[in-house]
């Protein structure tokens, strides 16, 4: 078994990559301190928590993949279960004698350290013969004894306080079981069931923040066979779609993973993901928050001031080489983050001269349609005839905008373009009145939308 799960250990290296951004996948947002207000509510993807606190509060206790395998003869499986154990961090200052407090905050030197709790990944790995999956299956309970580490902190040979770390016990089952499916192939439907099991009873009224040290966090599986191959859940061939259809995930979202062009491994994410998913080689090291871009983060990053960086620097070690990653960036490489071309067409025989003489416009291109205008189209708006230049009373409508909008009404606006969409709706780019910013969304060409019946023509300047 050794042979086998070193081979699909390999197998399972590129597969990793896209495993690891799903477990710390908004572990510390930015601007990753732990003060900020968006890292005071955690741990939100693949949490399955103690039986004893999800039974009334909505959160999951388990994870269900459901997938079709071809397994050939003597046919192995290699099973990775994967997740963050949260692991409480307290500060302590040092009193007179050897004595410790408990604060909310400490400050050192190089970094500033408040309550945080860590994320520590922990693994439950094994192989086991396909045949030993049918019938009854195979059940492997984990566990995770509670534990307390102390860290002292020194600033010289003085020792201004300490961390105190306290992870709770922790307790788990992983169901492997498969079945025959009826049909012309050799297919096995696989089940892979992660339970929390741990037997913790909350009291009356206990916070989400009590279950999670008892909560396995961004829980997936990584699942690998030696010999065969696992079949698309998004896209099956056109024989196994019924089977496919009858498969039942839970919590979790099984996808092909590995090298393109195999499908000998899978990934059951929390997340929803394509199959061979694949993290952009322009990415310079995870900065945990996908709700924005590389380059976007790794700039206002930067922008952090020193107090802050410091106090990020305490929050987490993962948040410190966030900051020490963005502080160490080269211009080159920040400039590879702004934008990358995927493909390219070719163009090639006869046609290639004609094509680069007048190279054909995409559909979304303004310039693709001679018949318009953003500079001198108009909308006839309650009788009159707006356009760039028109002056505009802003009157934004319930039904279809935003609170930022709202915040205009009975605002006065010069219009700047007239803009039709493939859809056949008009639209109107305008600049606020009396805002010291407008010349800047000007020459940026950063504009306010409105559609024509949420604004009212105003005279004209003399």
């Amino acid at each position: 078994m050794t042979e086998v799960a070193e081979q699909v250990s390999a197998r399972f290296a590129t597969a990793r990559q896209i495993a690891d951004a799903v477990l710390f996948e908004g572990y510390v947002l930015y601007p990753y301190r732990a003060s900020a207000a968006k890292n005071r509510l955690r741990w939100q993807f693949g949490v399955l928590v103690p039986p004893g606190y999800g039974a009334d509060s909505g959160e999951h206790t388990h994870q269900r993949t459901e997938c079709l395998i071809e397994p050939r003869a003597g046919a192995s499986l290699a099973v990775e279960l994967r997740f963050l154990r949260a692991r409480r961090r307290t500060v302590q200052r040092a009193c007179e004698g050897e004595a410790f407090e408990t604060v909310q905050e400490l400050e050192l030197a190089d970094r500033v350290l408040t309550a945080w709790d860590e994320g520590v990944e922990e693994r439950v790995e094994l192989v086991v013969p396909v045949a030993e999956l049918l019938g009854e299956g195979v059940s492997v309970p984990f566990h995770r004894p509670a534990q307390q580490e102390k860290e002292l902190l020194r600033e010289g040979d003085r020792t201004v306080g300490r961390l105190l770390r306290r992870s709770e016990r922790l307790d788990g089952v992983l169901r492997l079981t498969a079945a025959e499916i009826p049909g012309p192939y050799s297919t096995l439907r696989l089940t892979a069931v992660v339970e929390n099991t741990t037997s913790w009873q909350p009291q009356p009224g206990a916070e989400r923040d009590a279950a999670l040290p008892r909560s396995l966090v961004s829980a997936h599986l990584l699942l690998g066979l030696d010999r065969g191959t696992f079949l698309s859940v998004t896209d099956p061939p056109q024989w196994a779609r019924a089977a496919v259809a009858e498969c039942r995930n839970e919590h979790t979202w099984p996808v092909l993973a590995g090298e393109a062009g195999r499908d000998d491994v899978l990934l059951s994410s929390p997340i929803i993901l394509e199959d061979h998913p694949q993290i952009a080689p322009e990415s310079i090291g995870t900065l945990y928050d996908a709700t924005e871009i590389d380059e976007i983060l790794a700039l206002r990053t930067s922008a952090l001031t020193e107090r802050e960086k410091r106090e990020a620097r305490g929050t987490d070690e993962r948040a410190g080489a966030v900051i020490d990653l963005a502080d160490s960036m080269p211009p080159e490489v920040l400039e590879r983050l702004h934008g990358a071309v995927r493909s390219l067409r070719e163009v090639t025989g006869e046609s290639a001269a004609t094509a680069f003489d007048q190279p054909e416009q995409p559909w979304w291109d303004p310039g693709g349609d001679r018949s318009v205008d953003p500079g001198t189209d108009t909308v006839l708006v309650d009788g009159q005839r707006v356009g760039a230049g028109s002056r505009v009373l802003l009157k934004p409508g319930r039904r279809r905008t935003d609170a930022q909008d709202l915040f205009l009404h009975g605002r006065s606006a010069l219009v700047e373009a007239v803009l039709h969409d493939v859809d056949g709706s008009v639209h109107l780019a305008v600049t606020i009145e009396g805002d010291p910013g407008a010349d800047l969304w000007r020459a940026q060409g950063r504009f306010r939308y409105f559609q024509p019946d949420e604004v009212a023509p105003l005279a004209e300047e003399r």
